[in-house]
C-alpha cells in the first residue's frame, strides 16, 4: 500500500497561497505571490529534490497542476533540482471536475468519486507514495477524509497575515507526531509528521 504524503510550502502564520510567483493565485486580493523564493537555497532544493525522486506519482488539484504543466514540459534539462525529467514521466492524477481532458505526459483526469479513487490509487503496489503539493482544497479534502498519511511542512521564517491557509476552518482536529525535523541556511523548518491514530 502506498502512502499519501502532503508537502507544503508554509509561512509561520499557515499561508500558502501563491509561494512561488506573483501571478500564482491572487484570488482575494493576495499581493504577496512569490514569498518563498527568498528563502530557496540549495539545502532546500535538495530536500525537494530528494522527495520528488522518491515520489511514484503526483495527484494535484488543477490549479497546480495548470501551472506545473504550463513550465515543467519545457523546463531546461539541467534545471537546479534535477526535478524536471522526473515530473515530466511519472503518472499525474488530476483533480478537477471543470477540465474536460489532461494533456501533459502520464497525466489522468480524476472527475468524480475522488475520495474513493484516491483509496484505490494508495492500494497500488510500489515503494513510493502518492505526493500531493500545492493543491490546498484537494489536500483539505484529503485530511478531511483520513487519507494523508504524512506531512512534509516546509515552514518560512515569515508572517503575512493574510492568505489561504493549509489548515483551515473544518480540517481538524487531526493529532501528529513529529518523526523528523530539519533546518536549512535559509532559515526554513522542515518538519515531518505522521497522523496519530486516537
Amino acid at each position: 500500500m502506498k502512502k499519501l504524503v502532503v508537502g507544503e510550502f508554509l509561512t509561520l502564520d499557515g499561508v500558502m497561497q501563491a509561494p512561488s510567483y506573483s501571478w500564482e493565485d491572487t484570488e482575494g486580493g493576495f499581493k504577496y505571490g512569490g514569498w518563498q523564493m527568498p528563502y530557496f537555497d540549495a539545502e532546500k532544493g535538495k530536500i525537494i529534490g530528494e522527495l520528488i525522486a522518491a515520489a511514484d506519482a503526483l495527484l494535484l488539484g488543477r490549479v497546480t497542476y495548470q501551472i506545473f504543466a504550463s513550465y515543467w514540459p519545457n523546463a531546461p534539462e539541467d534545471d537546479p533540482i534535477g526535478i524536471g525529467h522526473k515530473l515530466n514521466s511519472i503518472p499525474k492524477y488530476v483533480v478537477s471536475t471543470t477540465l474536460d481532458k489532461v494533456e501533459w505526459n502520464n497525466s489522468t483526469l480524476i472527475k468524480k468519486n475522488v475520495e474513493e479513487e484516491v483509496a484505490k490509487l494508495k492500494q497500488q503496489s510500489g515503494s513510493g507514495f502518492l505526493y500531493v503539493t500545492g493543491s490546498g482544497k484537494l489536500a483539505q479534502s484529503l485530511m478531511k477524509a483520513g487519507l494523508v498519511d504524512e506531512y512534509v511542512l516546509m515552514i518560512h521564517p515569515l508572517v503575512l497575515g493574510s492568505g489561504k491557509r493549509l489548515f483551515e476552518n473544518g480540517v481538524g482536529p487531526i493529532k501528529l507526531k513529529l518523526v523528523d525535523s530539519k533546518t536549512t541556511g535559509s532559515g526554513v523548518v522542515i518538519l515531518t509528521y505522521q497522523p496519530q491514530s486516537t
